[in-house]
């Protein structure tokens, strides 16, 4: 009998002690923070994801849940140079360790180059995909190359028409310096 394990309410132990595989393909607006990210909205535009368990010797030598996740998608920002609509490309392909409770996750987590998480019987697979993809934006968004020319100055007619219609303040102060007290 093969078990069926559910992404939004992952048992990780028994899905790290089946090495089993789950997979899926959603559309970018189900998952909401990622949404929200997007310079505009991606009708056709889907999160593609897989999620295999294992079981590996933790740090102390006993075996442990492990979760390899693979997930990827595009979605539409704003790059930072032109500010025209860009699609960017987020990947992860990252193994997480898990452990038995907070305060043992939190200690590995700092002393171990892999990600620790918490195991539960109810652990949302949806949310560390989204959680991972976010931590995949770049920061500053852009084009290999810019659609447009990107205009790097900005000049305004009528604020250097305004500019040279006012009196240089120096002038007056030239004034009051070539009258000498007599």
């Amino acid at each position: 009998m093969t078990r069926e394990f559910a992404p939004g309410r992952l048992d990780v132990n028994g899905f790290a002690e089946a090495a089993a595989t789950v997979s899926g393909s959603e559309p970018l607006q189900t998952y909401q923070r990622l949404s929200a990210e997007m310079a505009a909205p991606a009708a056709d535009a889907s999160v593609r994801w897989h999620a295999e368990g294992a079981r590996r010797d933790g740090p102390d030598g006993r075996p442990v849940p492990w979760l390899h996740l693979d997930a990827q998608t595009t979605v539409p920002l704003i790059c930072q140079r032109c500010l025209t609509p860009v699609e960017v490309e987020l990947k992860v392909d990252r193994w997480f360790r898990f452990a038995a409770d907070e305060a043992i996750a939190a200690a590995e987590d700092e002393e171990s180059e892999e990600d620790v998480l918490v195991a539960s019987r109810d652990f949302d697979l949806h949310a560390l995909i989204e959680d991972e993809l976010l931590m995949e934006i770049p920061v500053t968004p852009r084009h290999e190359r810019c659609p447009e020319p990107v205009q790097l100055s900005a000049a305004d007619p009528d604020f250097e028409a305004a500019d040279a219609a006012r009196p240089n303040p120096f002038a007056v102060l030239g004034a009051l310096r070539s009258r000498k007290p007599e």
